[in-house]
């Protein structure tokens, strides 16, 4: 539990929320807190955040986007946010190639370090020799993904591991540049805490604050090279976390998550809550659409639609506190709220 909720003067409203089974109501977002959009399944929760809100705030950004649900008009402190991100679970990129450690632009920095070093620049390999995705220094056998597929006519594909390279995705000669005794492809093996303790030991302050956000929303056990297809939806949210939280940019940002704790452990959980706080701290607004009450107790602000789903929902039948959610009689989330407060 929070010791105590952050207070708010400025907000957006949307006037007149008509989309799919809203009613035509008028919500507050409170900005520079974190505020929790509650209510069952089918209450209105996504056509308010997603397809109003979301969608709205692009428009007003001038950013292209799809176009908003029905609603009358944006009011407020709409000029206090200067961008949007909507945080969800489809993966961070759409090829095998993607992984977490290029995502949070970690590996540029990695590929550079490796240049750097004396029979690196011997042989006249540059950072791009260091990359999977360029030719030069990758294996040409397998193109850097370390694996050959054959494809077969009547079954599934068959996924073998590349004769010439032996699944290290690197020319041998690039494979002999070592940084401590650890080759680009050792680096690639390790998880983010091992990568992030052998940095530390060589004083890498720039590749360690660039992983550090991984571990911080609880990724430390995954590998820098593992490909974003084996990553799970939860994992995926998170390592798009770590980047928002590893920019340098500090534009005042609105960032909506959609049930961002499905799937996660409850010290996940309380990671993910460190994370929220972290951007927070930075000026930033957070909304976030939640069933977990774990997640929901510690909000500053929460919005509960209902009372039901479908026709009978569409309504926003409570907001405030959570102190003030669990007075109302009608919201569901209430009911769980009280437990959790008392």
């Amino acid at each position: 539990m929070p010791e105590t909720r952050r207070r708010w003067n400025r907000y957006i409203e949307i006037r007149g929320a008509r989309a799919n089974n809203l009613k035509g109501i008028d919500v507050r977002f409170p900005l520079n807190v974190m505020t929790c959009v509650t209510g069952v399944s089918g209450s209105g929760k996504s056509s308010l955040v997603r397809d109003i809100l979301f969608n709205a705030i692009k428009r007003n950004l001038d950013e292209v986007g799809d176009r908003p649900g029905e609603f009358a008009s944006l009011e407020g402190d709409t000029n206090a946010i200067q961008a949007i991100e909507f945080v969800d679970q489809n993966p961070i990129g759409k090829s095998s190639r993607s992984n977490p450690v290029t995502y949070v632009k970690a590996w540029d920095e990695i590929r550079k370090l490796f240049a750097q070093q004396a029979l690196a620049q011997q042989m006249g390999f540059t950072a791009a020799y260091f990359s999977f995705n360029a030719s030069g220094g990758r294996c040409e056998e397998c193109n850097g993904e370390g694996t050959v597929t054959v494809e077969m006519q009547f079954m599934a594909d068959l996924v073998l591991e590349c004769e010439s390279c032996h699944g290290k995705r690197f020319k041998q000669e690039v494979l002999e540049v070592r940084f401590h005794e650890k080759n680009v492809y050792d680096i690639l093996d390790m998880t983010i805490n091992q990568a992030i303790e052998f940095f530390t030991e060589w004083k890498e302050k720039k590749i360690v604050r660039l992983l550090k956000p991984l571990q911080d929303v609880g990724l430390g056990y995954i590998k820098l090279g593992q490909s974003s297809s084996t990553l799970s939806g939860g994992e995926n949210q998170r390592v798009k976390l770590a980047y928002y939280l590893g920019m340098d940019k500090h534009v005042p940002t609105m960032f909506i998550f959609d049930e961002p704790t499905t799937g996660l452990h409850f010290h996940d959980i309380k990671k993910l809550l460190a994370a929220f706080d972290a951007l927070l701290m930075k000026g930033h607004t957070l909304i976030i659409i939640e069933h977990n009450p774990d997640v929901i107790k510690c909000a500053d602000h929460i919005l509960d639609m209902g009372p039901e789903g479908g026709e009978e929902g569409g309504y926003l039948i409570a907001f405030g506190t959570p102190e003030e959610i669990v007075q109302c009689k009608q919201s569901y989330t209430g009911h769980f709220l009280k437990e959790k407060l008392s």
